[in-house]
């Protein structure tokens, strides 16, 4: 399972990749993994306001359909709209074409309380 070291993590298996105020998010190989094959991606609207927690978006797989949640709050300033034509994205690159939304932070301090790779490495061998 792949875990980049550059990223932070949040317990429920979302990514974060922070360029200034704004950060990337997605969700990771694990949750991927556990997923199975993503058929169907529903992406919030750009403008919506996320609430660290809350449900944002949803993976529906050939297994289960599953919340996205924000790890962060702020405004959801872009999503990915590749994953709209192709879910798929989501399973063969989570962390790169696979992303789901760019937030622009509300509080740069809401990140201190995610996990850095070997925390989620930690975490996921704790469950």
């Amino acid at each position: 399972m792949h875990i980049p070291e550059d990223l932070a993590y949040s317990r429920e298996h979302e990514w974060v990749r922070r360029d200034g105020d704004t950060v990337r998010v997605g969700i990771t190989d694990y949750a991927q993994d556990q997923l199975g094959e993503v058929v169907y991606v529903e992406l919030p609207q750009a403008g919506v306001v996320a609430v660290a927690g809350s449900a944002v978006a949803e993976v529906e797989s050939t297994k289960s359909v599953s919340e996205v949640y924000a790890p962060v709050s702020g405004t959801v300033r872009a999503v990915n709209s590749a994953l709209e034509a192709r879910p798929e994205l989501l399973n063969h690159d989570p962390y790169g074409e696979g992303w789901i939304m760019e937030i622009e932070l509300t509080d740069p301090n809401e990140l201190d309380g995610l996990l850095d790779a070997a925390g989620y490495r930690a975490y996921l061998a704790s469950g």
